[in-house]
């Protein structure tokens, strides 16, 4: 990790935050004059688009400021109300929304993956080297001019991975090489090494995480599903011979689990039509299919109020959808009908959730829109000057 000149020297670190030359500010002579007056710093809205990020006031959807970037980034909260980390070439880039500003503060990786966040602790996932970064979650409190402490654990080989730190310092990871996944081993801390605690190898194709209430950990598979819970390893699978679950979407004060699901391996496109409700303390699994017309991709599932789960369709309507029944419980129209993407970075709509408000973004007319999830209206709108394509929250 280098901030400046400042940081030599700090063990176990791996960030790098050196000035990145063309990725902070705006464009020369590009106007970059706030379009209202911010209500708040705090959980803002940051959209990328080609070449940059625009920084939204969580309230009213006005563009606080605009940041070029590099041609295609990824957004993640990072969970401290005001920090983005973005994924560049370089490696984990934070954005301080309040400012705003990209700020000097990279966190080095050959090919930065999954970001994600629990119980006061921020893992980073780099790809390229298999290297999990942990960091407090409030690490920025003081602003980004010291380089914060950390802890890494480097898996056996490189692959598209992720890491989660539970509350007594337990490390999950995922098990796997650039040729395949297998699984996920939990892992306690010590000084200088990590202990097994347990492991299994039954989640081919493992990828994505979440955490349900209780500390019930669960990921993906193309079998089915893999669940962490109490010490123990528990394996769901498919009714399909290919039933793949690749994302989780989660409430820590609900045990039910909505997955996506994929059962046809072959299948073009990234649409899909059915999901995957598991209850992580009764530990069942099931799969729902869904009405024709609520097709969604991975970016289009969010949970919120009550512990719903919103997803948006492509006939443009919020679906609220009950996990504990698995029905539909309402609709709410808000953007035009879309189709899916030719390829999964392309831009096509997506939702983020900050308590009882979404986030949906609307590339066919270059708009964003919060949406208040407890009546169904849409209560601010934005047209940017820009293709949005992904969507974070300022989480915190």
């Amino acid at each position: 990790m280098r901030i400046a000149a400042a940081v030599a020297g700090l063990a176990g670190l791996a960030l790098v935050a050196t000035a990145c030359a063309g990725t902070t500010g705006a464009p020369a002579g590009a106007d970059t004059s706030p379009t209202g007056t911010a209500t708040t710093t705090e959980g803002r809205v940051a959209v990328s688009y080609a070449g940059g990020i625009a920084v939204l006031d969580g309230e009213t959807l006005e563009v606080v400021d605009e940041l070029a970037t590099e041609e295609f980034t990824r957004l993640n909260a990072f969970g401290d109300g005001k920090t983005i980390a973005v994924t560049t070439s370089a490696g984990f880039q934070m954005l301080d929304t309040t400012a705003p500003a990209l700020t000097d503060v990279v966190f080095d990786a050959t090919a930065a993956g999954h970001v994600v966040t629990h119980h006061g602790r921020t893992v980073l996932f780099d790809d390229g080297s298999g290297t999990t970064t942990i960091l407090d979650t409030d690490a920025f409190a003081q602003g980004y001019g010291v380089a914060p402490e950390t802890s890494t654990y480097t898996a056996a080989s490189p692959h598209h991975g992720v890491s989660i730190v539970l509350e007594d310092g337990t490390l999950l990871t995922t098990v796997g090489t650039a040729e395949g996944r297998s699984g996920a081993v939990a892992l306690e801390p010590h000084d200088d090494h990590y202990h097994d605690l347990a492991s299994s190898d039954q989640c081919p194709g493992i990828h994505g995480e979440g955490t349900a209430e209780g500390e019930a950990v669960i990921f993906g598979c193309e079998n089915g599903a893999l669940l962490y819970s109490d010490g123990t390893f528990t394996k769901f699978t498919a009714p399909d011979a290919y039933g793949r679950m690749g994302n989780a979407y989660v409430s820590e004060t609900s045990p039910v689990v909505v997955g996506d699901y994929k059962n046809d391996p072959d299948a073009e496109g990234y649409l899909l039509n059915a999901v995957t409700l598991i209850d992580t303390a009764a530990k069942t699994y099931r799969v729902v299919t869904l009405p024709p017309n609520v097709q969604y991709t991975f970016r289009d599932i969010a949970r919120g109020p009550g512990d719903l789960a919103y997803i948006l369709a492509t006939d443009g309507q919020v679906h609220v959808l009950d996990p504990a029944s698995g029905e539909i419980a309402a609709s709410h129209p808000v953007i035009g009908a879309w189709t899916g993407p030719v390829q999964w970075q392309d831009p096509h709509p997506a939702i983020k959730v900050n308590g009882d408000r979404a986030y949906v973004t609307e590339p066919a007319t270059n708009s964003v829109h919060a949406v208040d999830l407890t009546t169904g209206e849409v209560v601010a709108s934005v047209v940017l000057p820009h293709t949005p394509n992904e969507l974070a929250v300022a989480l915190g």
